[in-house]
């Protein structure tokens, strides 16, 4: 079982959240709290099959059997509420080129796609990189939560003629585990337009405290046809270097257009430890997630405690999943480049700007917590240093 308060050396491993935190932050004291991957160990089952594979010495094409797929369909059932039929599973390196491949296949150049902002800001590239064109649904944000603005976003969708919704489901960086409510709410208006629902679920099995996952596909065999969603171990597991995910659709027509898409560009198959690493984490990896949640709901309890105690002027937007959390730093006073200079150089604490994210984003920033207690303590004494400082 991993110990999650041991300190592991992740430098020199070719990582990029350490190794090129220095180049990146032009800063060499730069404590890196920034890209969504851990500083925690994998558990022990995937690092054995792992050596056992790699033992074997032959590392030829590999495709998923029954048993991987099966495997795959009890995590979705089991986790996210969604009882999947194996035929529906397409293999991908990762849920962003995922993203790609499916913007692609599902839409036409110049279509307008709606995403919630602030948003993770691969979301922008997918659109934009492909000819088509943002239309945002700004999520609303009352000083402490966010919610959706359903009035607005399906405004959005008559008025621009919106074929795809790109949802991102925990939300990154706001921390919302959107409730089945809410789910529907949105499931229901793309149904009614006729509007593809492209769901990112990397992050639904990083749930904080009490709160649960669900699946919009889940809701509804109407909310099922018109949805595709992408999965991946690869955040709850720490696996991201692996590059293992998949992508589940219900639409016989739409998965065939995707599957076109994979063939086109010459990605149909998962690679040999990726795939190993997958069943592992999906076999054997429950108490290990379980004590990971754990362990994330008491940093980030931490950080928010003493953030709100210490200082007068750094919000923890209180997260429901996920381990990034959303600071609202906008107490300070600071334009967006000033607030990034200050955190590099004052604070010497590296994150990601939430200016990335959207306008919305400006004024926030996005501290990764998934690191032994002791790099979280560390992270949070020298921010609020900083920020006390400049007080």
């Amino acid at each position: 079982m991993a110990n999650f308060d041991e300190v592991i050396d992740r430098k020199g491993t070719r990582s990029v959240k350490w190794d090129f935190a220095e180049s990146l932050f032009e800063n060499k004291e730069i404590l890196p709290m920034w890209v969504a991957d851990m500083d925690f160990q994998v558990p022990d089952a995937v690092t054995t099959a792992l050596q056992d594979r790699v033992a074997h010495g032959i590392f030829g094409y590999t495709l998923p059997d029954e048993e991987v797929k099966q495997t795959i369909q009890n995590w979705v059932k089991n986790h996210y509420k969604y009882d999947i039929d194996k035929d529906w599973i397409t293999y991908s390196p990762g849920v962003v080129p995922s993203l790609h491949m499916l913007v692609q296949a599902l839409s036409e150049v110049g279509d307008d796609i709606l995403i919630q902002t602030p948003v993770y800001p691969p979301f922008y590239n997918v659109v934009k990189t492909h000819g088509r064109h943002i239309v945002e649904n700004e999520l609303n944000f009352d000083g402490s939560r966010y919610t959706i603005d359903f009035e607005d976003f399906e405004q959005k969708i008559k008025d621009n003629n919106v074929p795809l919704f790109i949802l991102c489901s925990p939300h990154n960086p706001v921390g919302r585990v959107w409730t089945e409510s809410e789910l529907k709410q949105m499931a229901d208006i793309c149904v009614k337009h006729n509007v593809t629902i492209l769901s990112d679920e990397i992050h639904s099995d990083l749930l904080l405290g009490d709160n649960t996952h669900t699946s919009i596909a889940s809701l509804s065999d109407e909310i099922d046809d018109v949805t595709v969603t992408c999965y991946s171990p690869t955040k709850t597991f720490n696996l991201a270097g692996l590059q293992a995910s998949y992508v589940v659709t219900k639409d016989e027509k739409k998965r065939e257009r995707l599957n076109r898409q994979f063939q086109s560009q010459g990605v149909n198959m998962l690679n040999t430890l990726g795939l190993t690493a997958l069943e592992a984490a999906y076999q054997h990896g429950e108490e290990w997630l379980e004590n990971l949640q754990k362990t994330l709901t008491e940093n980030s309890e931490y950080a928010r405690d003493r953030f709100h105690t210490e200082t007068d002027t750094i919000t923890v937007i209180e997260p429901e999943g996920t381990y990034l959390l959303w600071l609202d730093c906008r107490k300070l006073g600071l334009d967006p480049d000033e607030l990034k200079k200050f955190m590099n150089e004052e604070a010497k604490v590296g994150l990601n700007d939430g200016a990335s994210f959207g306008k919305e984003g400006e004024g926030f920033m996005r501290m990764n917590i998934a690191a032994p207690r002791q790099t979280v303590e560390e992270g949070v004494d020298r921010i609020i240093k900083a920020v006390n400082s400049k007080a």
